[in-house]
This record gives C-alpha cells, structure tokens and sequence, in this order.
C-alpha cells in the first residue's frame, strides 16, 4: 500500500470510528474532522503504533492490562490452538478440561485456602460476583440481614450496578442513582495532606466503627484493593491489613480483595494479599490474568464460603455465557507459562527500586506534589505548588492539566493516564512487567519537560 492509500485508509477508519464506534469513557464530542480518533494497529514489548506510524511507549500496559507485554504470538496461538478442538462450551453444569486446568494453577497460586473459581467475563463481573456471593452465603448461614458492603471513599470496583453501589466516586454513581441498597463507605488509605500528627492507624479502625455504626448483622463484606487506583496508586499503611482482618475477624464480616489490576505480578507477587501479607474471603482479578491477549475474570472463594453451596439443593444463582471461555482458558494458562519461565515477578521486584526512583526525581519539578505506589503501579500527584500541596482551579485542570500537560505526553510518546476522577489530577504509570531501565529512561525523558512545561504556565 502506498503512502497515500495508507493516509486515505486511516482517515477512513477515524471517519468510520467517529461515526459508529461508542468509545467508553470517552467525551464521543470531543473528537470531530480537526481532531481525529487515534487508530492503534501493532504492539510489540512495550511499545505500540498507531496508523500514521507513530511509536508510543505503553507506560500503562493498555489498561494495567498487557502485563507480558504486546506481541506474543505464543499466547495467541495457544488459543487459536484450543478453538480447533473446542471453541466454546459453557461452564453451566458441564467443565471442559480448559477450565478445570486453569482452576487448579490458580488455586495453587492463590493464597491460603483460596480454591474455589468461579469464572467471569472481566473485572466488573468478578465484583458483581463476589458481592452476590458475600449476601447469599450470609442468607444460607443464617445471617439473612447482612447485606451491607463496606467499601473506601474514591475507590473504584466496577460499572455494573452491584459494582457501584461499592464504588465510592459520585461522579461515577450519581449519572445512575438509585442503587441497590447497602453501599457504604470510609477513608480511604491517602496519607497526603494528612496532618503531620495523623495517626495512619485510625484508618482501619474507621472501617470498624463504620460496622459498629451500621451494625455488624446488617454487614456483609468490607471490599478493599490491595493498591487504591483511582486517586493515584494509594497504597497501605504498615498494619493496616492486618487490622483489617482481624476486625472482619471479630465482626463475622468478609474480607474481599478487589484485585482486577492488583494481581499477576503488578505488584510482584502472584496477587496483592500476598505483597501485604493477609488473607481475604475471596479475591476478584482480571486483566493481567490472560495479559488481555483474551478477556476474562475470575472470584476466587475460600473453601468455607464454598460449604454451604456443596449441599443440595443449593445453587450459586449467578453465572455469564461466557466465563470460563475455553479459549480464554487457553491464554490465561499460556500467560501464566510465560510469567514463570521468564521470571515477571522476579523482574518486578528487581526493577520496582529503579522505577520508584526514576518517578521520585522528577520531584525537583514544582508541581509534582506526591509520587506514590508499589511494584509496578504507581502515579504522580500533580499540584500547583509542591510546597504549600496548593490545588489546581478548575480551569486550570480544564486548560493545563487535561488539556496541555495530556497533551504533551501523548505528542512525546507516553501512553499513560491522566487521572482526574477524585479531583486532584494525577499520572497513572504502570508498564507492561517486562519493562527495564531502558523504558524508565524513556519515560523520564517524556514526563520531565512535560511536567516542567505545567510547572512554567502555572507559575
């Protein structure tokens, strides 16, 4: 094709994107003749290219997705491979040897007495799932009032109703009011702008007075991710999952690890619980479980949670077409394969220093107020003066972070996110599991004048 067919190809793609495809997320107005959808084509390590050739660094693994990295054709084929024998059979009554393989690693990675998978179509679904389950087990064991999910302010679990009646952004909820009932919410773990005195202990013991307060017979699950995402990569204090168990412990309450970017190596450990050191009820995944090269779920459920639904006649009320799609099943164990022989966790916790340090020095830059995170899954907090953690006006958020500082990383090649959804804007990194110190290189390269840029206009 030549250079002008190729131009004339892509404007028909945006052309035809700008007028049948509903991005999600996305202000669908914002885009017109002038300004013009990106087409992605290719993906290769941590790199992708959009249809006019341009390279960007993928410091977001898509979506925290693409853990391994773009470009494994190994994982691809294996569920090319697997749709020659079966492409399909549901998981209702029936198993298929995909599924049942898959179940076993994952229970033989996951922690503690975490072996029951139940499988879904993406990470809204596995919340979805473990808040029905959570109510449901209550109902069976004779605790029929315990309804109430506990969740913390400004974490996001998912958009499906059940979802959102945990997930603590009102921008998010309001647009779709009224919810089931039961949603409530606590601090969550930010420690900037804390007082110097705050004492970070008090906030797990917030999620028990918030149990005392609804009462705990009326208290199904607290659900918590290892890492906060939305608000930054809001990490743990020291202690505060161990409180946090026992204080579920104390309460009869479930403990659910929202882990649908938290697991398969983000972190460097096989899943968050693990990087912290405390066993949940149940976990919910996605994403990096298949790398995204299939979509899939998962909840995974203690074996006591299991109990109840081993004695006839009753029946988990819940399931997806889809889940645990035999070709998805494929690629998530192919996944799985690649993540051990290459040693991604091993890499993770070997490069998580370099990675910290390259994000920390930018902090020379007056409007990088906070950089925080773990593993690979960090972000910076922007501000319009580092010394006194001064906000942005909301025009200027409008004009210079939104508009000219996301600008400005995506013209130098950064695919990153510039997060806005509790307010206080921020940079979300986290990159594929094979990135090096090389791609921290790139990405410092990308950030510095980007961020000095900002710091020049709002001075």
């Amino acid at each position: 094709m030549s250079a002008t067919d190729a131009t004339a190809s892509t404007a028909h793609l945006q052309e035809l994107a700008h007028r049948h495809l509903w991005m999600h997320f996305t202000p669908m107005g914002a885009y017109s003749a002038e300004r013009r959808v990106p087409i992605i084509v290719r993906g290769d390590g941590c790199y992708v290219w959009d249809a006019e050739g341009k390279r960007y660094l993928d410091g977001l693994s898509a979506l925290y997705c693409v853990n391994i990295g773009h470009g494994r054709h190994d994982v691809a084929m294996a569920g090319a491979d697997q749709a020659r024998d079966l492409a399909f059979f549901p998981a209702w009554s029936f198993a298929h040897e995909p599924a049942v393989r898959l179940a076993e690693r994952i229970a033989s990675l996951a922690p503690g007495d975490l072996n029951r998978i139940f499988f879904t179509g993406g990470g809204g679904e596995a919340v979805e799932s473990a808040i029905k389950l959570a109510r449901q087990y209550h109902k069976l064991t004779g605790s029929p009032s315990r309804t109430k999910i506990i969740a913390r302010e400004g974490a996001y679990h998912g958009t499906t109703l059940g979802a959102l009646t945990a997930t603590g952004l009102n921008s998010m909820r309001t647009p779709f009011e009224p919810f089931a009932a039961g949603g409530c919410h606590v601090p969550n773990t930010l420690l900037y702008r804390r007082p110097e005195d705050f004492d970070p202990a008090d906030l797990a013991e917030a999620v028990a007075r918030k149990i005392a307060f609804e009462g705990p017979e009326t208290v199904a699950a607290v659900i918590v991710e290892p890492v906060q995402n939305s608000g930054g990569s809001i990490p743990p204090p020291d202690g505060y999952f161990e409180r946090l168990r026992e204080i579920c412990d104390d309460t009869g309450v479930l403990l659910i690890s929202d882990e649908v970017i938290c697991s398969w190596g983000r972190l460097g450990t096989w899943f968050g619980a693990q990087r912290y050191d405390y066993q949940p009820d149940i976990i919910t995944t996605a994403k990096g479980i298949t790398s995204a090269y299939a979509p899939m779920g998962a909840m995974i459920a203690s074996d006591r949670l299991f109990e109840p639904f081993a004695e006839a006649p009753n029946v988990f009320l819940h399931g997806f077409t889809f889940a645990g799609h035999p070709v998805a099943s494929a690629v998530a164990m192919a996944n799985i394969d690649v993540m051990e022989r290459e040693g991604l966790l091993e890499h993770v916790r070997a490069n998580e220093g370099a990675f910290a340090d390259m994000l920390r020095s930018l902090s020379d830059i007056p409007v990088v107020g906070d950089v925080r995170g773990d593993g690979y899954f960090y972000s910076i907090e922007v501000v319009k003066d580092q010394a006194t953690a001064e906000r942005f006006t909301a025009d200027e958020i409008a004009r210079d972070v939104r508009g000219a500082l996301a600008a400005d990383l995506y013209a130098g090649g950064l695919m990153c996110r510039v997060d806005l959804r509790t307010g206080d804007p921020v940079i979300a990194l986290a990159p594929p599991l094979i990135a090096g110190p090389e791609q921290f290189d790139e990405m410092h390269a990308i950030l510095r004048p980007a961020l000095s840029a900002l710091a020049d206009r709002v001075a």
